[in-house]
């Protein structure tokens, strides 16, 4: 999936529920059918293929059928988008921080009427 039809929205949306989050990392480590996915959660089938159905609509997760086993296996270009983005964000957040603090470091000293006792009042 080229990184322009990457639905950011529905990514995130997806990756907001811990169930899916556990079954990407768990796709990011090999693929797995839908029966070996469903293994360490206490819900039904078709409540495990729910959750694939969302991670399959927005792209993160790819699946095949191959006679009777459905395989799932992650959509990598999908999730570097993702990673892409949210590096972005924290690249410009530590930026400004960066600013801050320099301007912090560098600023003159604390005027004496706001460090006295008496908590900016002047006498």
């Amino acid at each position: 999936m080229p990184k322009q039809q990457v639905d950011l929205d529905r990514v995130f949306q997806a990756l907001a529920d811990a169930t899916r989050r556990d079954m990407v990392q768990r796709l990011v480590g090999a693929p797995a059918s839908v029966s070996v996915l469903a293994q360490p959660y206490a819900m039904s089938l078709p409540a495990v293929m729910q959750h694939l159905q969302v991670l399959e609509e927005c792209g993160l997760v790819r699946s095949e059928k191959v006679g009777r086993v459905r395989t799932c296996r992650i959509e990598p270009t999908v999730l570097r988008a993702a990673e892409e983005w949210l590096a972005a964000q924290r690249a410009a957040w530590e930026k400004c921080l960066d600013r801050l603090g320099h301007h912090l470091a560098t600023s003159s000293a604390i005027p004496d009427d706001l460090t006295d006792s008496g908590h900016g009042k002047r006498t």
